[in-house]
Parts: structure tokens; sequence; C-alpha cells
């Protein structure tokens, strides 16, 4: 199963979302994998007290995004498949089978994925 790097292991325990550029489905398409960690109530208790709340357990939504390369900068994108596990071996499991490694994951930010 592929190991997340400590760093992105942290940040998905934090409730942030890594992204993976991945091929797109054809000319002039972009795609990412995105790992969404699910917010549970105890996440809005803590944020409500201004900190940020640490779970080994957290639930993730993985979802797989296609786009018109031209209109990233807009809304006009394709929803592809799309799957929520529960815990880190879990969504481990579930990026091997889609056939990547956590180690393409970057912050979100630091990638090309307009959500």
């Amino acid at each position: 199963m592929s190991a997340w790097p400590i760093d992105k292991l942290t940040a998905l325990r934090l409730g942030r979302r890594p992204a993976a550029d991945v091929p797109g489905s054809g000319p002039g398409r972009r795609a990412f994998v995105t790992v969404i960690p699910l917010a549970a109530e105890a996440d809005l208790v803590a944020r409500r007290e201004g900190w940020t709340r640490a779970d080994r357990e957290r639930r993730f939504r993985v979802a797989h995004w296609d786009y018109a390369a031209d209109m990233l900068e807009g809304w006009d994108y394709d929803v592809g498949a799309h799957r929520e596990v529960e815990g880190e071996a879990a969504l481990s499991a579930l990026i091997d089978r889609w056939g990547l490694k956590a180690g393409v994951f970057r912050y979100a930010w630091d990638t090309a994925d307009p959500r």
C-alpha cells in the first residue's frame, strides 16, 4: 500500500486537501484526483474554538475531476468518479486501486486544480 509522506499525512489528519495531476481523458483535457477530508462535528467545534483538530480516523472523499484545459478558470468541468472511504488505510488502498501513489499528491494550492 502507498505510504503517505509525513507532511501530507499530517495535512490529511488536519483536514487539508491534497490533489494530484493525472492524465486527462483526451487532447485539451486536464484531470486531477483530489482527496477531500470530511469534517466531523468535533472539527466544527474545534474551528469555533479557534483550533484545528487532527483525526487519524477521518473519513475522506476521493474525487477524479476532468476539465477542458481552456476552461480551468471557469466552472465548466465534468464530474468524474468519486468514492468515500473511512480511515487512512482505506484511503491508501483506494489510491492504489486507482493506480496512483501517495507521493504524487501535492498541496491543492500547489497544483492547477481549480477546486
